[in-house]
């Protein structure tokens, strides 16, 4: 027999995971996890702001339009350089012609970003001359900032465009003076020994409506020039803010890191042979712990539950011998007394069924076909 993996519950879940752990696909050589597998891990929880848009409990706040979050960021154009500074006036942060980029401290990879931006004012100029700023992600890849209401540029140049890769799917802008809303979700691209393994994705919602849906980020793009597909990315980096010389605010900026893909480490999904055997036989570990605490039927369940996730020869003879302990002590029963077990030898016989269909314990195994008998003689295994 093979063996496999589970998280451990509490004490009261044990009976009714034993139950229903032997139901949706098994997993396999690509997802560690069985179809609604009750073992995968719960999503935890995190509270949603009061009002949409707000920071949830697990954000990292950037600026709340305080002079103290501010410290959150530094200039990154040296003081000998810079003609001036940006500056926290009215809740927001303001770009100051001359100030250049500002950056964060705290470094990120894939993330959720909501940015909050405007101009006091139709602002003079057309084209990229109105409004010009940008939010730049882990990679140097801009999200353009731009007074676009009733400015026409260059499409891949407006607001909501990931800058010189893809348009905004259709102008979602509020009239100038008014406050915009940006909702970003980056995957960075993830290149290593010169191959792509993801290109990385951007979506972008502006005053809620999606202009960018997963739009593949064909190497970052840039000002007048493709970006090569191979260039490598940083794991992690910080989040800038471009100052291109016109007066654009900025408030209620908060980031969430985002669980990594399984091209990055991560688990959700299919993901290669070698981590799901990983993931698989530390499921299986888990699960095993559990068993030890059990006794009887309970814990012969817990063992053959193990049996989806990984292979251990100690567990599985374990498993084996209680098994067939079980099915001997069942076949000397009268059908009264076996009446009275009649969920109990179900829910073997349901284990055992399933474990074969997977190729998980041979078709032949002896004591699976005897448990078969004795429910098929009692009328139990009948179509309804």
């Amino acid at each position: 027999m093979k063996s496999c993996s589970l998280t451990l519950f509490a004490a009261v879940c044990l009976v009714h995971s034993a139950s229903a752990a032997f139901y949706g696909d098994a997993p396999d050589a690509n997802h560690p996890w069985a179809v609604h597998d009750e073992n995968r891990p719960q999503p935890p929880r995190v509270e949603p702001a009061e009002i949409v848009g707000g920071a949830p409990s697990d954000a990292v706040v950037l600026f709340d339009g305080t002079e103290a979050s501010f410290e959150n960021w530094v200039h990154a154009r040296p003081d000998k350089k810079r003609k001036s500074d940006w500056v926290v006036q009215d809740g927001y942060l303001l770009a100051v012609r001359g100030a250049g980029y500002i950056q964060t401290k705290e470094q990120f990879s894939d993330c959720q970003l909501h940015i909050e931006w405007s101009h006091a004012q139709q602002l003079p100029g057309e084209g990229q001359k109105r409004g010009n700023s940008g939010v730049f992600l882990p990679g140097g890849i801009e999200v353009q900032v731009l007074d676009n209401f009733n400015n026409p540029t260059y499409p891949d140049g407006s607001a909501g465009a990931v800058y010189g890769v893809m348009p905004p799917a259709v102008n979602a802008l509020r009239a100038p003076g008014q406050w915009q809303s940006y909702d970003i979700i980056y995957r960075r691209p993830i290149v290593r020994d010169g191959v792509t393994l993801d290109e990385g994705s951007m979506t972008v919602l502006v005053n809620g409506v999606v202009v960018q849906d997963s739009t593949p980020l064909d190497g970052g793009g840039g000002h007048k020039k493709r970006q090569s597909l191979t260039r490598p990315y940083p794991e992690l980096g910080s989040l800038s803010l471009q100052d291109h010389g016109n007066p654009v605010r900025f408030r209620n900026i908060w980031v969430r890191p985002l669980r990594p893909r399984p091209a990055d480490g991560g688990t959700d999904g299919r993901i290669s042979e070698a981590a799901t055997a990983a993931k698989r036989a530390e499921i299986g570990a888990e699960v095993r712990a559990s068993a030890a605490n059990m006794q009887g039927m309970d814990q012969t369940m817990r063992l053959l539950e193990a049996q989806m996730y990984a292979i251990d020869s100690a567990a599985s003879a374990e498993c084996n011998r209680q098994v067939s302990k079980s099915v001997e002590q069942l076949k000397v029963l009268s059908t009264e007394e076996l009446e009275s077990r009649r969920q109990e030898v179900l829910n073997l016989h349901k284990a055992l069924s399933y474990l074969q269909r997977f190729d998980i314990i041979p078709a032949d195994y002896q004591p699976a076909k005897e448990l078969r008998e004795i429910a098929d003689a009692l009328g139990w295994l009948k179509q309804k």
